[in-house]
Order: C-alpha cells, then structure tokens, then sequence
C-alpha cells in the first residue's frame, strides 16, 4: 500500500497542470477514491477453554471513500471521512503451547467516520494543495458474527456443549492524525492521496452457547489502530 501511495502520487505530479486550482475561503472540496483500512492490530490473550490461549488479528479491507472539507479560511479547513462500510475478518492466532495454529474466528462491520481540522500551507496559491490534519474518530461496529471455525473448537473443547456463539464489539473514540495532498488536473479537479492514523480501541466479548442458553463469555481489549489510505480524485467546487 505504501508503494502504491508512493507511485500513484508521483504520476499524479507527473500528469498535472503545472498552474490549477487555489484553494481559498468558502471552496467546498470532494474527495472521491478507494479508502482502505489497514488495521495494527494487538490484542488481549483470549482464553479458551482447556487453558489454550489465541489472540485476534483483523484483516484490511477497501471500499468507497467520500470525504468532503470546507475551507474556514484560506488555509484551514473541515474534513469528513465517510465511506461504504468496511467488513473484516477475524483471526484467532494460537499462542504458546497451540502456537502456529490459526482459525477464523468472525467478521464485523464498521463505519468510522472522522471529523478533521486541516491545514493547507499553500492555500490561495496555485499549483499543488499539501494538507495536514488532526481531528476525532467515532467507530461504531455492527454485524458481527462468528465463525463456524471457532464455535467447532469450542464445541470440541467442551465434549460438544458448546453449540453456538455470539460476538460484540465496542464502539470506539479516538483521535486521528493525517496528511495528504491534492495534485491539480486543471481549475476543478485533482488527484489526491491521504492517509490517516486513528486511535482504534475496542473491547470484544464471544459469549459461547449451549442449546441457545450461555455457557461460558470471553471478553479482551483489541487495539486496532489502523492507517487509513485513499487514493482518488478531488472535485472543487
């Protein structure tokens, strides 16, 4: 991903207008492209029965990105990362004496919008628009489930009691950090590249079943801590 940040922005200087657009007070920006969340992902030992241990690892995935900024001023403005939202899976990694042995253990959806204060150095200048930006993170998971990997496990570690299995996520706030920048195509459009770091913390519970009553509940801290990548286009407006 890194790479493909690095070589999307350089044929983006490659192909654009040497002059385009200014950004000044009262512009309204859109950025349009695929966003991916990439999460860091660290969590607590989760501990099955039989005194076996694992611990969650969550995947990437990419969808629509649709992040809009009003300029305050001519140099700063406020940033909304909206998106389609995002589905991951989940991975129990076994440790220590299962170490090595890794199964599915579920999805989630999320939708992470972000709220932004940004800081265009170059704004009221023509040519390319460089940004920063540090704001707030709301992520709110939902359809969570999990796999029949995992309730097989626990159904064989337990002589076949557990039958079944739920999980869920806590919502999270964070801060996020970002930088970006807008290479113009001509007076309206550019190609843009961001990224974000987002504080991500949750806390996930799997209450196992037996014949649909609850026969066991584990519960462990996840941070998530993702970077955030968009690459797309930006239309002024």
């Amino acid at each position: 991903m890194h790479k493909a940040l690095t070589a999307t922005a350089a044929i983006a200087l490659m192909c654009a207008s040497a002059t385009g657009q200014a950004y000044e007070q009262g512009d309204w920006i859109l950025r349009v492209g695929a966003a991916t969340v990439s999460p860091d992902t660290n969590s607590d030992d989760i501990n099955l029965p039989g005194g076996l241990v694992a611990k969650a690892d969550v995947d990437s995935d990419t969808q629509l990105g649709l992040i809009p900024a009003y300029m305050v001023t001519d140099q700063f403005a406020i940033e909304v990362l909206a998106a389609t939202p995002f589905q991951h899976n989940i991975e129990a990694k076994g440790q220590g004496a299962i170490s090595g042995t890794n199964l599915d253990a579920g999805s989630t959806k999320h939708l992470p919008p972000t709220v932004s204060v940004q800081w265009y150095p170059r704004s009221g200048q023509t040519g390319w628009q460089p940004y920063i930006g540090a704001g707030l993170n709301y992520t709110v998971f939902f359809d969570e489930d999990v796999d029949n990997q995992l309730i097989g496990l626990l159904g064989s570690l337990t002589g076949g009691a557990v039958n079944g299995a739920d999980l869920s996520l806590d919502d999270s706030w964070g801060l996020a950090l970002q930088a970006g920048v807008d290479v113009p195509i001509n007076d309206h459009w550019a190609f843009n590249v961001g990224v974000w770091y987002i504080d991500l913390d949750t806390t996930a519970e799997i209450t196992a079943k037996a014949n649909g009553a609850t026969a066991a509940k584990v519960k462990f801290d996840v941070d998530l801590d993702p970077w955030v990548y968009n690459i797309g286009i930006a239309y002024k407006f």
